[in-house]
């Protein structure tokens, strides 16, 4: 393993387990993509859904949608708190396997996911590999986002690694830049098959 690389921190949503709000709400617009997709776009946008993220309420986010559309798209606004279990389609399972490789092989893996708070501990309870790392930090418990600086800065204070052993593996390409700018080794990923190939080149058995 190359020396200074020897731990590996994990993003969550979309490498580990696979989410994505159209899991939930094609059933809802079922057969009418357009208008689904109109939907996230204008409703329940990912503007709307960051904020969770951060650490706000679903149950305040909700109302706050509620007030602002009619009352038909109310059943749909509160599915996304109440179905919230929907919108996650299941592990990923290449990279769960992955996972559980370097745990077996003695590296010490952590994450910093985007999440909120409270829809996390539910995550924690349905996916039990999610119980596995040393160390993780949620955004919605910080009141911080990837890729901002100050979220990495809390990782490598409460778990002390040090920013250039680590390497950083996350779906979006903004995070993957945050991590490289906080002094670590960053992965975009992009598949399981990638991610284990771009790992055994950095020297972790996987």
């Amino acid at each position: 393993m190359t020396q200074s690389l020897t731990t590996v921190v994990f993003d969550i949503g979309n490498v580990l387990v696979a989410w994505d709000p159209r899991h939930l709400y094609r059933r809802y617009f079922s057969g009418r993509e357009d208008e689904m997709e109109w939907f996230l776009k204008n409703v329940c946008t990912p503007a709307w859904n960051v904020e969770q993220d951060r650490g706000r309420s679903f149950s305040e986010a909700v109302e706050l949608l509620v007030k602002e559309h009619p009352p038909e798209w109310h059943p749909m606004i509160r599915a996304f708190d109440q179905e919230w279990h929907e919108t996650i389609s299941g592990p990923i399972d290449g990279s769960v396997a992955i996972l559980k490789k370097l745990k077996a092989s003695g590296v010490p893996v952590y994450a910093i996911t985007n999440w909120n708070q409270d829809k996390f501990r539910e995550a924690l309870q349905r996916f039990d590999f999610l119980n596995s790392f040393d160390g993780i930090v949620v955004s919605g418990d910080e009141g911080l986002l990837k890729p901002e600086r100050e979220i990495f800065d809390i990782f490598f204070k409460r778990y002390g690694v040090v920013p250039e052993s680590a390497v950083f593996i996350d779906d979006s390409k903004h995070n993957v830049e945050g991590a490289r700018a906080a002094g670590m080794h960053a992965l975009h990923f992009t598949s399981p098959e990638a991610l284990a190939r771009d790992l055994r080149g950095l020297g972790f058995s996987v």
